[in-house]
Protein backbone atom coordinates (compact mmCIF):
# COMPACT_ATOMS: atom_id res chain seq x y z
CA UNK A 1 0.00 0.00 0.00
CA UNK A 2 1.00 3.54 -0.86
CA UNK A 3 1.66 5.72 2.18
CA UNK A 4 0.04 8.54 1.09
CA UNK A 5 -3.54 6.81 1.04
CA UNK A 6 -2.88 6.41 4.68
CA UNK A 7 -1.81 9.98 4.95
CA UNK A 8 -4.59 11.29 3.01
CA UNK A 9 -6.92 9.30 5.04
CA UNK A 10 -5.37 10.94 7.96
CA UNK A 11 -5.77 14.43 6.62
CA UNK A 12 -9.30 13.87 6.04
CA UNK A 13 -10.39 12.24 9.68
CA UNK A 14 -8.45 15.12 10.75
CA UNK A 15 -10.65 17.64 8.67
CA UNK A 16 -13.97 16.32 10.30
CA UNK A 17 -15.34 17.06 13.80
CA UNK A 18 -18.24 14.26 13.54
CA UNK A 19 -17.12 10.68 15.09
CA UNK A 20 -19.14 8.79 12.72
CA UNK A 21 -17.65 10.11 9.85
CA UNK A 22 -13.90 9.98 11.29
CA UNK A 23 -15.09 6.35 12.03
CA UNK A 24 -15.98 5.52 8.14
CA UNK A 25 -12.82 7.32 6.86
CA UNK A 26 -10.60 4.91 8.94
CA UNK A 27 -12.81 1.66 8.11
CA UNK A 28 -12.79 2.43 3.91
CA UNK A 29 -8.75 2.36 4.36
CA UNK A 30 -8.65 -0.50 6.59
CA UNK A 31 -10.99 -2.86 4.05
CA UNK A 32 -8.19 -1.54 1.38
CA UNK A 33 -5.27 -2.44 3.44
CA UNK A 34 -3.67 -5.46 2.55
CA UNK A 35 -2.82 -8.32 4.88
CA UNK A 36 0.64 -7.83 5.02
CA UNK A 37 0.20 -4.22 6.05
CA UNK A 38 -2.32 -3.92 8.35
CA UNK A 39 0.16 -4.18 11.30
CA UNK A 40 1.97 -0.95 10.43
CA UNK A 41 -1.61 1.03 9.09
CA UNK A 42 -3.09 0.22 12.18
CA UNK A 43 -0.57 1.62 14.62
CA UNK A 44 0.23 4.40 12.72
CA UNK A 45 -3.80 5.29 12.54
CA UNK A 46 -3.47 5.29 16.37
CA UNK A 47 -0.69 8.39 15.88
CA UNK A 48 1.91 5.63 16.74
CA UNK A 49 5.32 4.22 15.18
CA UNK A 50 6.23 0.75 15.53
CA UNK A 51 9.31 1.12 17.46
CA UNK A 52 9.60 2.39 20.70
CA UNK A 53 12.73 5.05 19.99
CA UNK A 54 14.27 6.09 16.38
CA UNK A 55 16.66 8.84 18.37
CA UNK A 56 14.28 11.52 16.51
CA UNK A 57 13.18 14.69 17.99
CA UNK A 58 11.76 18.14 17.00
CA UNK A 59 15.18 19.22 16.25
CA UNK A 60 15.69 16.61 14.17
CA UNK A 61 12.93 17.94 11.79
CA UNK A 62 13.56 21.55 12.46
CA UNK A 63 15.36 21.75 8.64
CA UNK A 64 13.70 19.42 6.41
CA UNK A 65 13.79 18.89 2.65
CA UNK A 66 11.73 20.27 0.49
CA UNK A 67 8.69 17.49 -0.36
CA UNK A 68 8.71 15.50 -2.93
CA UNK A 69 6.24 16.49 -5.91
CA UNK A 70 5.03 12.57 -6.83
CA UNK A 71 4.65 10.00 -3.61
CA UNK A 72 6.28 6.56 -4.22
CA UNK A 73 7.08 5.39 -0.64
CA UNK A 74 4.64 2.61 0.49
CA UNK A 75 3.85 1.78 4.07
CA UNK A 76 6.24 -0.86 4.64
CA UNK A 77 9.07 0.64 3.52
CA UNK A 78 8.32 3.93 5.57
CA UNK A 79 8.49 1.27 8.62
CA UNK A 80 11.58 -0.27 7.39
CA UNK A 81 13.16 2.94 7.44
CA UNK A 82 12.23 3.78 11.03
CA UNK A 83 13.72 0.56 11.74
CA UNK A 84 16.48 0.69 10.55
CA UNK A 85 17.02 4.57 12.33
CA UNK A 86 16.19 2.52 15.85
CA UNK A 87 18.99 0.14 15.31
CA UNK A 88 21.92 2.88 15.01
CA UNK A 89 23.76 3.03 17.80
CA UNK A 90 27.61 4.13 18.53
CA UNK A 91 29.85 6.43 17.12
CA UNK A 92 28.70 8.32 13.96
CA UNK A 93 24.84 6.88 14.28
CA UNK A 94 23.30 10.65 14.46
CA UNK A 95 24.84 11.58 11.46
CA UNK A 96 23.85 8.09 9.57
CA UNK A 97 20.01 8.62 11.02
CA UNK A 98 20.02 12.22 9.76
CA UNK A 99 20.86 10.81 6.56
CA UNK A 100 18.25 8.23 6.84
CA UNK A 101 15.79 10.33 8.08
CA UNK A 102 16.25 13.55 5.23
CA UNK A 103 16.36 10.24 2.79
CA UNK A 104 12.81 9.47 3.95
CA UNK A 105 11.63 13.04 4.06
CA UNK A 106 12.84 14.21 0.37
CA UNK A 107 10.96 10.93 -0.46
CA UNK A 108 7.78 12.29 0.82
CA UNK A 109 4.84 13.93 -0.36
CA UNK A 110 4.15 17.30 1.52
CA UNK A 111 0.94 15.82 2.97
CA UNK A 112 2.93 12.57 3.51
CA UNK A 113 5.80 14.99 5.51
CA UNK A 114 3.22 16.18 7.72
CA UNK A 115 2.09 12.67 8.57
CA UNK A 116 5.51 11.66 8.78
CA UNK A 117 6.15 14.43 11.35
CA UNK A 118 3.27 13.71 13.41
CA UNK A 119 4.27 10.08 13.84
CA UNK A 120 7.53 11.25 15.00
CA UNK A 121 6.88 13.67 17.42
CA UNK A 122 3.83 11.67 18.88
CA UNK A 123 1.49 14.68 17.63
CA UNK A 124 -0.41 13.60 14.92
CA UNK A 125 -4.02 15.58 15.25
CA UNK A 126 -6.46 13.46 13.52
CA UNK A 127 -9.00 12.62 16.59
CA UNK A 128 -8.48 9.19 15.99
CA UNK A 129 -8.17 7.64 19.25
CA UNK A 130 -8.02 4.12 20.43
CA UNK A 131 -11.87 3.51 21.28
CA UNK A 132 -12.67 5.30 17.72
CA UNK A 133 -9.89 3.42 16.14
CA UNK A 134 -11.28 0.29 17.66
CA UNK A 135 -14.69 0.72 16.45
CA UNK A 136 -13.46 1.25 12.83
CA UNK A 137 -11.76 -2.26 12.64
CA UNK A 138 -15.19 -3.74 14.07
CA UNK A 139 -17.01 -2.11 11.22
CA UNK A 140 -14.29 -3.08 8.72
CA UNK A 141 -14.42 -6.17 9.93
CA UNK A 142 -17.85 -6.69 9.83
CA UNK A 143 -18.24 -8.07 13.66
CA UNK A 144 -19.39 -6.78 16.78
CA UNK A 145 -17.61 -3.84 18.46
CA UNK A 146 -18.15 -5.25 21.60
CA UNK A 147 -16.03 -8.10 20.83
CA UNK A 148 -13.13 -6.17 19.59
CA UNK A 149 -13.00 -4.09 22.61
CA UNK A 150 -13.00 -7.01 24.83
CA UNK A 151 -9.97 -8.45 22.44
CA UNK A 152 -8.12 -5.12 22.84
CA UNK A 153 -8.85 -6.00 26.62
CA UNK A 154 -7.53 -8.73 26.94
CA UNK A 155 -4.47 -8.03 24.18
CA UNK A 156 -3.51 -5.07 25.59
CA UNK A 157 -3.10 -3.45 22.73
CA UNK A 158 -4.96 -2.27 19.12
CA UNK A 159 -2.55 -3.83 16.41
CA UNK A 160 -2.69 -7.74 17.13
CA UNK A 161 -6.63 -7.16 17.32
CA UNK A 162 -6.72 -5.36 14.01
CA UNK A 163 -4.79 -8.62 12.69
CA UNK A 164 -6.80 -10.52 13.97
CA UNK A 165 -10.23 -9.29 13.11
CA UNK A 166 -8.93 -8.20 9.42
CA UNK A 167 -6.74 -10.92 8.19
CA UNK A 168 -8.16 -14.12 10.00
CA UNK A 169 -10.48 -16.29 7.68
CA UNK A 170 -12.82 -16.19 10.75
CA UNK A 171 -12.59 -12.81 12.22
CA UNK A 172 -15.21 -13.80 15.26
CA UNK A 173 -13.05 -16.68 16.50
CA UNK A 174 -9.93 -15.20 16.04
CA UNK A 175 -10.84 -12.05 18.20
CA UNK A 176 -13.10 -14.48 20.76
CA UNK A 177 -9.53 -16.46 21.30
CA UNK A 178 -7.94 -13.57 22.97
CA UNK A 179 -8.28 -14.09 26.70
CA UNK A 180 -6.59 -13.50 29.72
CA UNK A 181 -3.19 -14.26 30.00
CA UNK A 182 -1.66 -14.41 33.77
CA UNK A 183 1.87 -12.25 32.77
CA UNK A 184 0.06 -10.32 30.44
CA UNK A 185 -1.24 -7.10 31.39
CA UNK A 186 -5.03 -5.88 30.65
CA UNK A 187 -6.06 -3.00 29.83
CA UNK A 188 -7.47 -1.35 33.68
CA UNK A 189 -11.19 -0.46 33.99
CA UNK A 190 -11.38 3.66 34.80
CA UNK A 191 -14.11 5.79 36.52
CA UNK A 192 -16.05 8.44 36.01
CA UNK A 193 -16.45 11.39 38.04
CA UNK A 194 -18.94 12.93 40.11
CA UNK A 195 -18.87 16.21 42.16
CA UNK A 196 -20.53 14.67 45.19
CA UNK A 197 -21.16 10.96 46.61
CA UNK A 198 -24.66 11.79 46.29
CA UNK A 199 -24.45 11.99 42.44
CA UNK A 200 -22.17 9.07 42.12
CA UNK A 201 -25.07 6.93 44.85
CA UNK A 202 -27.54 8.27 42.83
CA UNK A 203 -26.26 6.79 39.34
CA UNK A 204 -25.85 3.21 40.60
CA UNK A 205 -28.14 0.56 42.03
CA UNK A 206 -27.95 0.00 45.64
CA UNK A 207 -25.82 -1.46 47.69
CA UNK A 208 -23.04 0.12 46.37
CA UNK A 209 -19.56 -0.57 47.28
CA UNK A 210 -17.37 2.54 48.51
CA UNK A 211 -14.03 2.17 47.99
CA UNK A 212 -11.20 4.63 49.72
CA UNK A 213 -9.60 6.45 46.76
CA UNK A 214 -5.82 6.43 47.29
CA UNK A 215 -3.31 8.91 45.63
CA UNK A 216 -0.76 6.44 44.49
CA UNK A 217 -0.01 4.35 40.59
CA UNK A 218 -2.32 2.22 39.22
CA UNK A 219 -0.60 -0.89 39.38
CA UNK A 220 -1.86 -4.75 38.22
CA UNK A 221 0.11 -7.25 40.00
CA UNK A 222 0.39 -11.14 38.37
CA UNK A 223 1.64 -14.18 39.60
CA UNK A 224 2.65 -17.64 38.46
CA UNK A 225 4.10 -19.59 40.89
CA UNK A 226 7.37 -17.05 41.64
CA UNK A 227 7.00 -15.40 38.86
CA UNK A 228 5.86 -11.96 39.50
CA UNK A 229 4.75 -9.00 37.23
CA UNK A 230 4.24 -5.72 37.91
CA UNK A 231 2.56 -3.38 35.46
CA UNK A 232 1.35 0.74 35.21
CA UNK A 233 -1.70 1.75 34.31
CA UNK A 234 -0.20 2.05 30.72
CA UNK A 235 1.00 -1.40 31.04
CA UNK A 236 4.21 -0.81 31.11
CA UNK A 237 6.38 -3.01 32.72
CA UNK A 238 8.07 -1.71 36.51
CA UNK A 239 8.91 -5.34 38.40
CA UNK A 240 12.38 -4.50 38.45
CA UNK A 241 11.97 -1.28 40.49
CA UNK A 242 9.23 -2.12 42.67
CA UNK A 243 11.27 -5.54 45.09
CA UNK A 244 8.99 -4.64 47.76
CA UNK A 245 5.80 -5.57 45.78
CA UNK A 246 6.91 -8.00 44.45
CA UNK A 247 8.60 -10.13 47.54
CA UNK A 248 4.39 -8.71 49.22
CA UNK A 249 2.60 -10.29 46.07
CA UNK A 250 5.18 -13.47 46.09
CA UNK A 251 3.59 -14.14 49.58
CA UNK A 252 -0.05 -14.34 48.79
CA UNK A 253 -1.37 -17.67 49.13
CA UNK A 254 -2.35 -18.49 45.27
CA UNK A 255 -0.36 -20.17 42.84
CA UNK A 256 -2.26 -17.91 39.66
CA UNK A 257 -3.65 -13.90 40.63
CA UNK A 258 -4.32 -11.01 38.53
CA UNK A 259 -4.64 -8.37 41.05
CA UNK A 260 -5.94 -4.51 40.55
CA UNK A 261 -4.42 -1.71 42.74
CA UNK A 262 -2.91 1.06 44.10
CA UNK A 263 0.76 1.49 45.50
CA UNK A 264 1.85 4.61 47.52
CA UNK A 265 4.49 5.73 50.12
CA UNK A 266 3.03 5.57 53.31
CA UNK A 267 4.92 7.54 56.17
CA UNK A 268 5.11 5.95 59.85
CA UNK A 269 1.87 7.32 60.58
CA UNK A 270 -0.41 5.38 58.15
CA UNK A 271 -0.99 8.64 56.07
CA UNK A 272 -0.05 8.77 52.33
CA UNK A 273 3.28 10.45 51.65
CA UNK A 274 3.17 13.59 49.01
CA UNK A 275 2.23 11.83 45.37
CA UNK A 276 5.75 13.27 44.28
CA UNK A 277 7.66 10.52 46.19
CA UNK A 278 5.45 7.62 45.28
CA UNK A 279 5.89 8.61 41.20
CA UNK A 280 9.49 9.65 41.59
CA UNK A 281 9.83 6.05 43.61
CA UNK A 282 8.10 4.09 41.11
CA UNK A 283 10.21 5.45 38.02
CA UNK A 284 13.50 4.90 39.35
CA UNK A 285 15.23 1.87 41.34
CA UNK A 286 14.94 1.19 44.77
CA UNK A 287 15.57 4.10 47.12
CA UNK A 288 14.89 5.09 50.85
CA UNK A 289 11.05 5.32 49.56
CA UNK A 290 9.07 2.69 49.96
CA UNK A 291 5.83 1.88 48.07
CA UNK A 292 3.38 -0.36 50.06
CA UNK A 293 0.43 -1.91 47.95
CA UNK A 294 -3.18 -1.97 47.87
CA UNK A 295 -5.47 -3.81 46.21
CA UNK A 296 -9.08 -2.83 44.74
CA UNK A 297 -10.00 -5.76 42.90
CA UNK A 298 -9.49 -9.40 41.78
CA UNK A 299 -9.18 -10.28 37.73
CA UNK A 300 -7.95 -13.56 37.92
CA UNK A 301 -7.42 -16.81 40.58
CA UNK A 302 -5.87 -19.92 40.79
CA UNK A 303 -7.37 -20.74 36.96
CA UNK A 304 -10.52 -19.08 37.31
CA UNK A 305 -11.23 -15.53 35.13
CA UNK A 306 -13.74 -13.27 37.31
CA UNK A 307 -13.72 -9.75 35.03
CA UNK A 308 -17.61 -10.93 34.44
CA UNK A 309 -18.21 -11.88 37.42
CA UNK A 310 -19.92 -8.98 39.70
CA UNK A 311 -18.07 -7.00 41.81
CA UNK A 312 -19.16 -8.28 45.16
CA UNK A 313 -17.86 -11.78 44.02
CA UNK A 314 -14.57 -10.50 42.85
CA UNK A 315 -13.76 -8.93 46.31
CA UNK A 316 -14.90 -12.28 48.37
CA UNK A 317 -12.06 -13.62 46.13
CA UNK A 318 -9.66 -10.66 46.76
CA UNK A 319 -9.84 -10.99 50.46
CA UNK A 320 -9.03 -14.42 50.20
CA UNK A 321 -6.06 -13.91 48.89
CA UNK A 322 -5.03 -10.02 49.60
CA UNK A 323 -6.01 -10.06 53.36
CA UNK A 324 -4.81 -6.65 54.63
CA UNK A 325 -3.85 -5.88 51.82
CA UNK A 326 -7.15 -5.09 50.39
CA UNK A 327 -8.53 -1.54 50.31
CA UNK A 328 -10.73 -0.55 52.99
CA UNK A 329 -14.23 -0.71 51.53
CA UNK A 330 -17.64 0.16 52.96
CA UNK A 331 -20.63 -1.89 51.52
CA UNK A 332 -23.75 0.02 51.91
CA UNK A 333 -27.29 1.11 50.70
CA UNK A 334 -27.34 4.59 52.62
CA UNK A 335 -25.99 7.92 50.79
CA UNK A 336 -26.05 9.02 54.14
CA UNK A 337 -23.39 6.30 55.65
CA UNK A 338 -21.56 6.65 52.03
CA UNK A 339 -20.99 10.55 52.30
CA UNK A 340 -19.89 9.89 55.94
CA UNK A 341 -17.44 7.24 54.84
CA UNK A 342 -16.04 10.32 52.18
CA UNK A 343 -16.08 12.89 55.11
CA UNK A 344 -13.47 10.12 56.82
CA UNK A 345 -11.11 9.03 54.39
CA UNK A 346 -10.54 12.06 53.57
CA UNK A 347 -9.82 13.38 57.10
CA UNK A 348 -7.31 10.49 57.02
CA UNK A 349 -5.52 12.08 54.02
CA UNK A 350 -6.90 9.91 51.42
CA UNK A 351 -7.83 11.01 48.32
CA UNK A 352 -11.43 10.38 47.86
CA UNK A 353 -13.72 7.60 47.25
CA UNK A 354 -14.68 5.14 44.13
CA UNK A 355 -18.30 4.33 44.48
CA UNK A 356 -19.09 1.12 42.30
CA UNK A 357 -22.05 -0.85 41.23
CA UNK A 358 -22.25 -4.05 43.37
CA UNK A 359 -22.87 -6.31 40.17
CA UNK A 360 -21.26 -4.40 37.57
CA UNK A 361 -18.56 -6.36 35.43
CA UNK A 362 -15.12 -5.73 35.47
CA UNK A 363 -15.03 -2.97 32.34
CA UNK A 364 -11.13 -3.13 31.28
CA UNK A 365 -10.26 -0.31 29.09
CA UNK A 366 -13.36 1.88 29.75
CA UNK A 367 -14.61 4.51 31.73
CA UNK A 368 -17.37 2.14 33.12
CA UNK A 369 -20.87 3.06 34.18
CA UNK A 370 -19.86 1.15 36.98
CA UNK A 371 -17.19 3.18 38.55
CA UNK A 372 -17.47 6.65 39.80
CA UNK A 373 -15.15 8.61 41.58
CA UNK A 374 -15.19 11.16 44.21
CA UNK A 375 -13.01 13.73 44.77
CA UNK A 376 -12.79 16.62 47.58
CA UNK A 377 -12.76 19.15 45.26
CA UNK A 378 -13.19 19.76 41.56
CA UNK A 379 -9.88 18.58 39.71
CA UNK A 380 -9.11 17.96 36.03
CA UNK A 381 -6.26 16.55 34.03
CA UNK A 382 -4.91 19.11 31.81
CA UNK A 383 -2.85 19.49 28.94
CA UNK A 384 -0.36 22.43 28.90
CA UNK A 385 -0.36 24.62 25.47
CA UNK A 386 2.08 27.48 26.73
CA UNK A 387 3.90 29.17 29.23
CA UNK A 388 4.79 33.07 30.20
CA UNK A 389 7.56 34.20 31.35
CA UNK A 390 7.35 35.44 34.75
CA UNK A 391 8.09 38.78 36.30
CA UNK A 392 8.82 40.32 39.96
CA UNK A 393 10.61 37.68 41.84
CA UNK A 394 9.39 34.95 39.04
CA UNK A 395 11.59 37.03 36.12
CA UNK A 396 13.95 34.23 34.19
CA UNK A 397 11.28 31.46 35.37
CA UNK A 398 8.68 29.89 32.93
CA UNK A 399 5.71 30.84 35.36
CA UNK A 400 1.71 31.10 34.18
CA UNK A 401 0.69 27.91 32.60
CA UNK A 402 -1.95 28.00 29.48
CA UNK A 403 -4.90 25.19 29.89
CA UNK A 404 -5.78 23.02 27.54
CA UNK A 405 -8.67 20.00 27.88
CA UNK A 406 -9.05 17.73 25.20
CA UNK A 407 -11.12 17.65 21.86
CA UNK A 408 -12.07 14.38 20.81
CA UNK A 409 -12.13 15.35 17.30
CA UNK A 410 -8.67 16.32 17.71
CA UNK A 411 -6.42 19.00 19.61
CA UNK A 412 -7.09 21.15 22.62
CA UNK A 413 -9.30 23.79 23.72
CA UNK A 414 -8.02 26.71 26.21
CA UNK A 415 -10.18 26.69 29.59
CA UNK A 416 -7.35 29.60 31.04
CA UNK A 417 -4.04 30.38 32.62
CA UNK A 418 -2.87 29.65 36.19
CA UNK A 419 0.59 30.22 38.04
CA UNK A 420 -1.37 29.61 41.40
CA UNK A 421 0.17 26.70 43.62
CA UNK A 422 3.39 26.48 42.11
CA UNK A 423 6.39 26.25 44.27
CA UNK A 424 9.92 27.36 44.12
CA UNK A 425 10.39 24.00 43.56
CA UNK A 426 8.12 23.33 40.61
CA UNK A 427 8.93 26.52 39.56
CA UNK A 428 12.61 25.23 38.50
CA UNK A 429 11.20 22.00 37.38
CA UNK A 430 8.36 23.46 34.84
CA UNK A 431 11.40 26.25 33.60
CA UNK A 432 13.46 23.43 32.74
CA UNK A 433 10.56 21.06 31.21
CA UNK A 434 8.84 23.20 29.27
CA UNK A 435 12.08 24.71 28.43
CA UNK A 436 12.99 20.99 26.29
CA UNK A 437 9.22 21.22 24.85
CA UNK A 438 9.67 24.77 23.54
CA UNK A 439 8.13 25.29 19.83
CA UNK A 440 8.08 29.21 19.88
CA UNK A 441 9.32 31.54 22.19
CA UNK A 442 8.36 35.74 21.19
CA UNK A 443 9.43 36.94 24.41
CA UNK A 444 6.85 37.12 26.89
CA UNK A 445 4.93 33.47 25.67
CA UNK A 446 6.36 30.24 25.35
CA UNK A 447 5.04 27.47 23.05
CA UNK A 448 5.05 24.38 23.86
CA UNK A 449 3.91 20.74 22.48
CA UNK A 450 1.15 19.37 24.08
CA UNK A 451 2.41 16.80 26.01
CA UNK A 452 2.58 17.62 30.14
CA UNK A 453 -0.57 16.97 31.78
CA UNK A 454 -1.14 18.52 34.87
CA UNK A 455 -3.63 18.23 37.50
CA UNK A 456 -5.63 21.55 38.54
CA UNK A 457 -8.24 22.11 41.02
CA UNK A 458 -10.73 24.86 40.71
CA UNK A 459 -13.66 26.33 42.27
CA UNK A 460 -16.10 26.18 39.55
CA UNK A 461 -16.68 27.55 35.96
CA UNK A 462 -18.05 30.51 34.61
CA UNK A 463 -19.01 30.93 30.90
CA UNK A 464 -16.66 33.06 28.99
CA UNK A 465 -16.13 34.37 25.54
CA UNK A 466 -12.85 35.04 25.82
CA UNK A 467 -11.82 30.91 25.22
CA UNK A 468 -13.02 29.03 22.42
CA UNK A 469 -15.00 26.18 24.98
CA UNK A 470 -16.59 29.15 26.28
CA UNK A 471 -16.26 27.92 29.70
CA UNK A 472 -13.03 29.53 31.95
CA UNK A 473 -11.79 27.91 35.11
CA UNK A 474 -12.74 30.03 38.24
CA UNK A 475 -9.16 29.88 40.50
CA UNK A 476 -7.40 27.44 39.19
CA UNK A 477 -4.93 26.03 40.98
CA UNK A 478 -1.33 23.55 40.19
CA UNK A 479 -2.03 20.39 42.66
CA UNK A 480 0.96 18.13 40.46
CA UNK A 481 2.36 17.53 37.33
CA UNK A 482 1.02 13.87 36.16
CA UNK A 483 3.96 12.36 34.49
CA UNK A 484 2.23 9.24 34.98
CA UNK A 485 -0.61 9.99 31.97
CA UNK A 486 0.19 11.79 28.59
CA UNK A 487 -2.05 13.76 26.47
CA UNK A 488 -4.71 11.28 25.04
CA UNK A 489 -5.94 10.55 28.79
CA UNK A 490 -6.05 14.09 30.16
CA UNK A 491 -10.30 15.18 30.49
CA UNK A 492 -12.11 15.95 27.66
CA UNK A 493 -13.79 19.59 27.12
CA UNK A 494 -16.76 17.52 27.16
CA UNK A 495 -16.48 16.01 30.61
CA UNK A 496 -15.58 19.88 31.78
CA UNK A 497 -18.78 21.30 29.41
CA UNK A 498 -21.01 18.47 31.40
CA UNK A 499 -19.32 19.90 34.97
CA UNK A 500 -20.86 23.28 33.62
CA UNK A 501 -24.37 22.18 33.37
Amino acid sequence: MLFVELATTSAAVSATRSRLAKRALLADLLRRTPASDVPVVSRYLGGELRQRRTGLGWRSLASLPEPSAEASLTVQGVDDAFEAMAVLSGPGSATARGTLANDLFAAATEREQAMLRGLVTGELRQGSLDALLLDAVAEAAGVPADAVRRAAMFAGATEPVAIAALTASSPADALAAFGLVVGRPVRPMLAQSAPDVAHAFAALEPPVVVDTKLDGIRIQVHKRGDEVGVFTRSLDDITGRVPEIVAIVRSLPAEELVLDGEALAVGPDGRPRPFQETASRSASAPTEVVLTPFFFDCLHVDGTDLLDAPLLTRLAALDAVAGSWAVQRLVTSSSDEAAQRFTSVVAAGQEGVVVKSSTAPYEAGRRGAGWVKVKPRHTLDLVVLAVEWGSGRRRGFLSNIHLGARDPAGGFVMLGKTFKGMTDEMLAWQTERFTELKTDDNGWVVTVRPEQVVEIAFDGLQRSTRYPGGVALRFARVLRYRDDKNAAEADTIDTVLALAG
